[in-house]
């Protein structure tokens, strides 16, 4: 049986890591530990598709270790007595566990030892946010690397790898891809690129070739290979981003229909990813403080619309975008940590005032660390005249309220009552 497309063309070594440069880059972490030959367990998380096995066999090609494959779910104690085994005769074996997090302790316990003595290097991969789902236990014994979503010129590569490559890929066809066609490939996967590579793979061969002998694939092909139509068939492919703009910018000016409207454009194409993640950004950016039950209300929508999938995620979907377009609108909080951020940026923060400093430590008290600290809730209104920001900016402001929403309005007065008792203190 042959193998999918998407598992011949995984990369031999790090230099064909496709993405993930902030981890497999020259002078990046992974890059160091392979060059160093100082190889430590880790735990690799993120999408699907996104390249966390892709690393593991590089990882192991690059090293010229034992690579092997198991699955925290399905396989067993016994199976991972094999590698542990194999560990002990070779010196050291690469061992990817797929579904990391879902390792029982019996597993664990087993694995623990074997961890420790550096005999198994394990790369744990998991789409779920380790830091919540992975015992304490193996963690402190692996170090955690997010694998992030490819982008479009990842994929792309990837793509033109493939169609070239007679060896593991598909060189051996003679394909006509598209311009359309290839940019909707590497958009409608949502940074999958296992997607990506199998419809593409669908795509080659379920076509037959022209007279001339050459498969042609279409946007109309590869919208049917991958199960996702396309936004529109504009040339260059803009109205993507154009959808997702008008969207938000639907939203923020309070026209409910039009945002529906531009919702259901995503809707159609199957972006649930991509909308999803418009609307948590809208929630905060721009509802905000106006109404913050709202940007709640968005992220438990979303939760039940990936859950669900479409065609139901329409449904919570849709009572997110009526309840953020209705609502009063404020950008005050996404201005001030963007204003503290340039001050920052540019230089300008100053040293943290010694009562703030950390004085939990030994020798703190002779440096002058938390002495004169005042411990607010030991004082009325929870309140005491003390100076938080450094010397170079101790006047500077960052945060000022819109009266838009009734909970931002109560924020502003207390904001001004604050600033009211510092001036009285002066």
């Amino acid at each position: 049986m042959q193998q999918p497309l998407a598992y011949r063309m995984r990369p031999r070594n790090l230099e064909e890591v496709v993405g993930q440069q902030h981890l497999v880059g020259s002078g990046k972490i992974i890059r160091r530990m392979v060059d160093a030959k100082m190889l430590s367990s880790m735990i690799l998380y993120g999408p699907p598709g996104t390249g966390k096995t892709s690393i593991a066999s590089a990882i192991a090609g690059s090293t010229q270790y034992a690579f092997r494959m198991l699955n925290a779910a399905t396989d067993t104690k016994k199976d991972l007595q094999i590698v542990a085994e194999e560990a002990k005769m070779s010196g050291t074996v690469i061992l990817l566990l797929d579904e990391v997090h879902r390792l029982d302790k019996t597993k664990q316990d087993f694995l623990l030892p074997h961890l420790e003595s550096g005999r198994i290097v394990l790369i744990g991969a998991t789409t779920e946010n380790p830091y919540i789902t992975i015992n304490p236990a193996i963690r402190s014994r692996t170090q955690i690397f997010e694998v992030k979503p490819l982008n479009e010129d990842d994929i792309k590569t990837a793509i033109n790898e493939a169609l070239t490559d007679k060896e593991r890929g598909l060189g051996e066809y003679k394909v006509n891809l598209h311009d359309n066609a290839l940019l909707h490939l590497t958009r409608a996967t949502n940074g999958d690129l296992r997607a990506a590579l199998n419809g593409l793979e669908l795509a080659v061969k379920s076509t037959p070739p022209n007279k001339e002998g050459i498969i042609d694939l279409t946007l109309e092909i590869i919208e049917e290979s991958v199960q996702r139509k396309a936004l529109t068939h504009d040339k260059n492919g803009d109205a993507h981003y154009d959808v997702i703009s008008a969207l938000q910018k639907s939203i923020r000016g309070s026209d409910v229909d039009a945002a529906l409207h531009y919702a259901g454009r995503l809707i159609e194409a199957g972006d649930l990813p991509i909308l999803a993640r418009r609307l948590m950004v809208i929630a905060y950016e721009d509802v905000g403080l106006a109404n913050p039950p709202a940007a709640e209300r968005t992220v438990l929508a979303v939760q039940a619309a990936e859950k669900l999938g479409f065609p139901e995620a329409r449904i919570p979907l849709a009572n997110a975008i009526i309840d953020l377009a209705l609502s009063p609108k404020s950008n005050s909080a996404y201005v001030a940590i963007d204003a503290a951020l340039s001050d920052i940026r540019s230089g300008n923060a100053g040293e943290v005032p010694a009562h703030l400093r950390d004085s939990h430590y030994k020798g703190a008290e002779k440096l002058g660390r938390g002495l004169d600290y005042k411990y607010p809730h030991d004082f009325p209104n929870a309140w005491v005249k003390q100076q938080y920001l450094p010397d170079k900016i101790k006047n500077k402001t960052y945060f000022n309220a819109n009266a838009t929403g009734k909970y931002e309005q109560a924020l502003g007065a207390r904001n001004e009552q604050i600033r009211g008792w510092r001036k009285e203190k002066e």
